[in-house]
C-alpha cells in the first residue's frame, strides 16, 4: 500500500483549502489625520515619548501600507491637494480645496468634487470633524467644503449652513475663529446671520456646548483640548443607529520640534484610547498623513534624551527660523515628497496594503461601508 501514500498526499494537497475570511463591514469609519505626521517624524515621536522606536500604538498595527501624496502638476503635496485627494479619491493642485484639476487656484472654480463626509451624509450617517488646526483650515477644509483657495477661511466656513448632502456636519470643533470671521467680513459674508439664519449657533467653547446637543458647531480662539471634543463628540455620533463618519486631525509639523513631537504622542495616546471605546468589529480606524515633511534623525542613542540640544538651540534662534540642527535630529522647514505611512484597524482593515496613491485611502473608506461611489 505505500506506492499509494504520495498520490494520496497529493490528493489531499489539492483539496480546497478554508476561504480567505471577507472583510468586515464597517458600520463607522474615524480617520486619523497627522498633519505633516510623515514616517521620521511617527520615529522621532516614538523615540521622543517612549526613548525606543515602535512603542506607539499605531505602530502595532497589522494592516500598513505606504501612500504617494504627489498633487497635479508636483511631486510635493500641501494639506489642500493631499487631503481632497484622501477624502474625494481624486487628485487636484496645491491649494485647492474639494474641487478637481481643472480649477485655477484663487480664480475659477473647478468641478466640485463629493467628499466621504458628504457621502456619508447622503447616507445617513452622523458626521463630525475635529481638529486642533484651523477649523476652516485646508485639512478639516477638504471634508466640508469646496473651495478654489485654501485661503479663503471665510468661504469655506459659510459652507457648513448649506450643505450640498444630508443636513451638514454634525459635530466641528477646532479654533480659528478670529481669522475665519475677519476673512468672512473681507469677503461681505456673515457668520452670525447665516448662524442664526440656518439655526446653527457657532459656540465660543465647549463648555457652551449644551450637554444635550445632538448637532454642534464650536470655533474657538482660547485653549483648544483636542481629546475633550473628540470624546464629546464621539458620545453624540455613537447615537446614530446607522453608524457615523469622523475626522480628526492632529497637527505634527515639526517646525516647532518639542511642540510636534509631543502633539503626535499625544495624538497617539487619544487613538489608543478611542480605539478602546468603540467595537472594532463594526469601526474603520484609518491613520495616515496629508504629507511628509524634512525631519531626519541622523544621530542619538538611549542613553540621552532625544531632544538634547534643544533648548540651546531656541536661545540662539529666537525667531524660530531657519534649519533645526541638534545632535540627534536635523529639521528644515518644508514639507517632503515621500510617501507616508497607512495604518488601519478594525472592519475592512485588510484593503491597507503595500504602496498605494493616496486617493485609494476614499476607496478603502468607502469599501468597507461596502458603498459605491
Amino acid at each position: 500500500m505505500r506506492p499509494f501514500l504520495p498520490f494520496l498526499a497529493l490528493a489531499l494537497l489539492a483539496l480546497p483549502g478554508p476561504a480567505a475570511a471577507k472583510p468586515k463591514r464597517a458600520k463607522n469609519v474615524i480617520l486619523f489625520l497627522a498633519d505633516a505626521g510623515g514616517i521620521a517624524t511617527v520615529n522621532a515621536a516614538s523615540l521622543h515619548g517612549y526613548n525606543a522606536p515602535q512603542k506607539l500604538f499605531l505602530q502595532s498595527w497589522e494592516h500598513v501600507g505606504l501612500s504617494d501624496t504627489s498633487p497635479v502638476g508636483r511631486w510635493v503635496s500641501d494639506s489642500a491637494a493631499g487631503m481632497t485627494a484622501i477624502v474625494t479619491g481624486q487628485k487636484t493642485h496645491n491649494g485647492v480645496i474639494s474641487q478637481g484639476p481643472d480649477t485655477v487656484r484663487g480664480k475659477k472654480d473647478g468641478t466640485p468634487l463629493k467628499t466621504i463626509l458628504e457621502y456619508a451624509e447622503e447616507h445617513g450617517l452622523s458626521t463630525g470633524v475635529l481638529s486642533n488646526v484651523s477649523i476652516a483650515d485646508a485639512t478639516p477644509a477638504a471634508c466640508y467644503s469646496q473651495s478654489n483657495d485654501r485661503g479663503a477661511w471665510g468661504h469655506i466656513f459659510m459652507q457648513l449652513f448649506k450643505p450640498r448632502f444630508g443636513d451638514g456636519v454634525d459635530m466641528l470643533m477646532g479654533p480659528g475663529r478670529k481669522r475665519i470671521w475677519e476673512s468672512a467680513v473681507k469677503a461681505n459674508l456673515d457668520i452670525d446671520a447665516a448662524a442664526k439664519a440656518a439655526n446653527r449657533p457657532v459656540y465660543q467653547s465647549l463648555s457652551e456646548v449644551p450637554a444635550d446637543a445632538d448637532r454642534a458647531l464650536m470655533v474657538t480662539d482660547g485653549d483648544f483640548d483636542l481629546a475633550a471634543a473628540a470624546r464629546r463628540t464621539l458620545q453624540t455620533l455613537k447615537k446614530n443607529r446607522k453608524g457615523f463618519f469622523l475626522m480628526i486631525e492632529s497637527d505634527a509639523h515639526t517646525n516647532n520640534l518639542d511642540a510636534g513631537l509631543t502633539r503626535l504622542v499625544n495624538f497617539d495616546k487619544l487613538i489608543r484610547e478611542i480605539a478602546g471605546t468603540v467595537n472594532l468589529d463594526e469601526t474603520l480606524l484609518l491613520f495616515t498623513a496629508d504629507h511628509s515633511f524634512e525631519l531626519r534623525l541622523h544621530n542619538g542613542r538611549p542613553e540621552e534624551p532625544i531632544l538634547k540640544g534643544w533648548e540651546e538651540w531656541k536661545k540662539a534662534n529666537p525667531t524660530g527660523r531657519g534649519t533645526i540642527n541638534i545632535p540627534a535630529i536635523r529639521v528644515d522647514n518644508s514639507h517632503t515628497g515621500e510617501e507616508v505611512l497607512v495604518a488601519a484597524k478594525g472592519a475592512g482593515a485588510e484593503r491597507v496594503k503595500g504602496y498605494m496613491p493616496n486617493t485609494q485611502l476614499f476607496h478603502v473608506m468607502l469599501e468597507a461601508w461596502r458603498w459605491k461611489k
